[in-house]
């Protein structure tokens, strides 16, 4: 990480809404290190509290959660804090998706893995302005194997109900399972 100080402007609170407590964790480590006064939410009703009543300058929220979708929780900032600058999180994605994200208010919408410092990136990137591309983004075999992963999961682990909904013939669904994850 460079040590060049960010110019986060007068307010520094960060507002970071993850299930997944370990990335939380490290992220929100992470951006204490560079800077902001971050608070963390677990859930979509924790996230939408926190706008609530403390609605922060910056935000990154994924977009699925336990307990719903994340952009309810963009929504309430936005509605709370016009200002915000929202990044969406998400391992799954999708045009769609990132379409309806901006619709509702997001800033940027970056898919998982991404770091600190394409968040921070994200955040700080200027209006008209895109952020830098990711230093060592997934290849499109690694995006591939995710997407099958993810649909597996959703099917209960069925690779037959898999292959059908990804159109895909049963026994190639099972080599490509039995493989490793490419990287």
């Amino acid at each position: 990480m460079n040590t060049v100080a960010l110019d986060l402007g007068e307010d520094k609170s960060l507002l970071l809404v993850d299930d997944d407590e370990a990335f939380l964790r490290r992220l929100a480590k992470a951006m204490e290190k560079r800077g902001f006064n971050v608070e963390m939410a677990g859930s979509v009703a924790a996230g939408k509290a926190i706008s609530t009543a403390r609605p922060p300058a910056y935000a990154v929220v994924d977009l699925r959660l336990e307990d719903g979708n994340g952009l309810d929780v963009v929504e309430t900032l936005r509605a709370r804090r016009p200002d915000a600058r929202i990044v969406v999180l998400t391992g799954y994605g999708a045009i769609a998706t990132a379409v309806a994200a901006v619709k509702i208010g997001a800033t940027d919408y970056l898919s998982k893995p991404a770091d600190a410092t394409d968040v921070t990136n994200a955040l700080l990137a200027l209006k008209d302005e895109l952020p830098p591309p990711p230093e060592n983004p997934m290849s499109a075999d690694r995006v591939r194997w995710e997407h099958i992963q993810r649909v597996y999961e959703l099917c209960d682990r069925n690779v037959s109900e898999t292959a059908r909904r990804l159109s895909m013939h049963r026994r190639t669904l099972q080599r490509i399972l039995a493989k490793r994850s490419p990287r």
